[in-house]
């Protein structure tokens, strides 16, 4: 049979599933949330801080540019001059590295009156909103990314600083600009920010793997928990034996008592059955002994009624044990061993008619019951078949799925009509009055399987005779 899905421990889908109502699955999605949700914000901060501290350092460099461009500055009537400034980075045409000087007009334009030689010509873009920033935080710097456009071999995005500063012998401020190409710190953020996130993709990946294999190792105990209770329910141990963790070992000793607790309920409820049958069984016995000493036709009537109730006793007190055994948990019962018990005895009964009993059943196939049920049960139905066919009775016994079992057993007698098919399973019903027995077979048949969960189904069989078929719990190999 096959064996339960999870009693090896949980797959990579089971593990790595919707949550649902799983812990594990919880306990990793959650672990693995927390963990992605850590190295985005990890990867933004770090990527955004070398960021800025790079603008930052730029933003050093050109606001000390601007320092030597206003100390250099001196003002005349008709615009500035700007003694030269030891930086040859300054002086080399595009070389990178660029300032200029501009006012605003009486129009509010801005007009350039001084620029390094290494524009070569070109001005450094002056956003339009820039005089009035600049207005609003005299003498602090304002700074701002430009894409480039100055015309050298390729355009070089620039960082541009700005501030506005007055001279001495001039009325009005004037704006000091000062830009960098900053193509080599957009290259090494790039860099950096690609060194970062895969460094945080590899971390990532071997967290959640960690988290994994911790949540597989600290929840193992409970996998083996489950495994050894569905041992106990499938009939493969009695009780829990092993230690746990102390944090999982008061479940599996309150589980032990409540399988000791359901066993002395099922103990009790069998003696009390044997009392009962006891205590009935004696007083009737003595009824039928003493209307055997009577030949008077009131004896007659006493016998014939003990008799019937002595029937009825068995058949409920059979029922009654039944039904306490079936809430025992641990029973296995081999089939294939109880078929040929049975065949080779009802062989022997029946030799005066020569009857032949073929069965088959696999020899791992077992009944989650106790022995005594099956015995009876398969024993009803293969006395009954002996005793209706003709010569031959066939049995055969299979899992159907499910934690379920079929016994099928058939003879080449005369058959039931199926019209009569359900009669003959009501408590003491005799279609032939003629034959021996109290009619009481099937009934508690029927009875023995209702116990069990299972059903007893007639039917026509392909050898000419009657076929029941029986449906049992399975035990799983």
């Amino acid at each position: 049979m096959t064996p339960d899905a999870g009693a090896q421990g949980p797959s990579w889908g089971r593990w790595f599933g919707r949550p649902g109502r799983s812990l594990t699955r919880r306990l990793i999605w959650l672990a693995s949330g927390w963990i992605v949700l850590a190295l985005l914000l990890t990867g933004w901060m770090l990527t955004s801080q070398y960021q800025e501290s790079a603008f930052r350092r730029l933003g050093n460099v050109l606001a000390n540019t601007i320092d030597e461009v206003v100390l250099a500055s001196l003002a005349k009537p008709d615009g500035v001059s700007v003694a030269e400034i030891k930086d040859a980075r300054t002086l080399r045409g595009l070389s990178g590295k660029y300032w200029q000087v501009a006012e605003v007009d009486a129009e509010g334009r801005m007009r350039v009156l001084a620029r390094s030689p290494s524009l070569a010509g070109e001005t450094l873009h002056i956003d339009d909103e820039l005089p009035a920033r600049l207005e609003a935080s005299l003498g602090s710097l304002v700074s701002y990314n430009d894409p480039g456009v100055l015309k050298a071999p390729q355009s070089q995005p620039l960082r541009i600083a700005a501030s506005m500063k007055s001279l001495p012998d001039r009325a009005s401020p004037l704006i000091f600009m000062a830009g960098i190409d900053r193509s080599d710190i957009e290259t090494d953020t790039r860099q950096f920010a690609t060194f970062t996130w895969t460094a945080l993709l590899i971390l990532g990946i071997g967290l959640v793997i960690a988290v994994f294999l911790q949540v597989q190792i600290g929840l193992r105990p409970l996998f083996d928990l489950r495994n050894e209770i569905a041992d106990v329910r499938k009939g493969r141990a009695a009780r829990i034996a092993r230690d746990y963790p102390t944090e999982i070992q008061p479940l599996a000793e309150q589980v032990n008592r409540l399988l000791d607790h359901n066993q002395e309920v099922v103990e009790r409820q069998r003696t009390h059955v044997g009392n009962l049958a006891h205590a009935l069984k004696t007083p009737l016995t003595v009824m039928l002994a003493e209307a055997e000493s009577d030949p008077t036709p009131l004896a007659n009537v006493v016998r014939r009624q003990s008799e019937i109730m002595k029937g009825q006793v068995d058949h409920h007190l059979r029922r009654a044990r039944a039904a306490a055994r079936a809430q025992g948990l641990g029973e296995r019962t081999p089939v294939g061993e109880v078929i040929d018990e049975l065949a080779v005895m009802l062989e022997r009964v029946f030799q005066s008619k020569g009857v032949e009993i073929d069965w088959r059943a696999p020899d791992e196939l077992a009944f989650l019951g106790e022995r005594q049920d099956l015995q009876e049960v398969l024993g009803n139905l293969m006395e009954n078949a002996c005793k209706w066919s003709t010569r031959r009775v066939r049995i055969s016994a299979g899992a159907s799925g499910l934690g379920q079992m079929i016994a099928v057993v058939e003879d080449d007698g005369p058959g039931l009509p199926a019209d009569q098919r359900d009669a003959v399973m009501k408590r003491g019903a005799r279609l032939d009055e003629g034959a021996p027995g109290s009619g009481l077979g099937l009934a508690i048949v029927d009875d023995l399987t209702r116990a069990y969960g299972g059903r007893l189904t007639l039917a026509a069989s392909d050898l000419g005779g009657l076929k029941a078929m029986l449906e049992l719990p399975a035990a799983e190999a």
